[in-house]
């Protein structure tokens, strides 16, 4: 896949570095002379002095024949110009941005970019989502967080224990996908009974979590 990214920073190194490891063409796109000179020497990929957001340093980072294009910079407005050229003038299919300012990801996505990232947002949401119980873990959101995944741990006051999953008045929306007992991994069925110390793997959307977390804890 080819994969234009524009931006510096260790983000910007390491993410190539993934990428170029799993086959991917990648080209780095800086306005920073010393930035580009240290990608150069670190890294097998091609790198672009310029500003990502004009037009014809995009065209010279070949755009019209590119996958993917990341706008990695800490301006949000350079941003957003610049996953709007690749868009609206070169067509790439895939574009996505990170946004500075949380506020403005909705605005980005209303204006065509595929995914806008606000790690401001991810990080408050990691933390509004920790838990008291140390038996619970909130696992990465997915789908933009429309589902999550939580791994939590049955311990003896769970009022589950020694039910099968059947028996359980569990959501639609959500599913047990995995249990670990004893270092071993069992897809459960309708009459795998649960056990204290088992690890369950949930999947459900966030409206249902809470009523999940309830059954199986007891806990309010």
């Amino acid at each position: 896949m080819r994969t234009i990214i524009i931006g510096g920073g260790k983000l910007v190194y390491f993410l190539s570095k993934t990428f170029i490891s799993k086959g991917y063409d990648v080209t780095i796109v800086n306005d920073d002379s010393q930035d580009c000179e240290w990608f150069a020497k670190r890294l097998e990929t091609t790198v672009i002095k310029g500003n990502g957001s004009d037009l014809k340093v995009q065209q010279e980072a070949k755009a019209g024949e590119t996958d993917c294009l990341i706008a990695i910079t800490p301006n949000d407005e350079d941003n957003l110009i610049s996953c709007q050229v690749a868009g609206k003038v070169f067509g790439i299919p895939k574009i996505i941005s990170f946004v500075n300012n949380p506020e403005n990801a909705t605005l980005f996505e209303q204006l065509g970019i595929n995914i806008a990232i606000s790690p401001v947002e991810i990080i408050s949401k990691l933390i509004e989502q920790k838990t008291e119980f140390e038996e619970i873990t909130n696992l990465i959101p997915l789908a933009e967080g429309k589902i999550n995944v939580t791994e939590i741990v049955l311990t003896e006051n769970s009022p589950v224990l020694g039910k099968s999953i059947e028996e359980l008045d569990f959501p639609r929306e959500a599913i047990i996908t995995c249990i670990i007992r004893n270092s071993s991994a069992i897809v459960p069925k309708g009459f795998t009974i649960l056990k204290e110390k088992d690890k369950l793997i949930l999947i459900s959307i966030p409206e249902e979590y809470h009523k999940v977390i309830k059954l199986l804890t007891g806990e309010k």
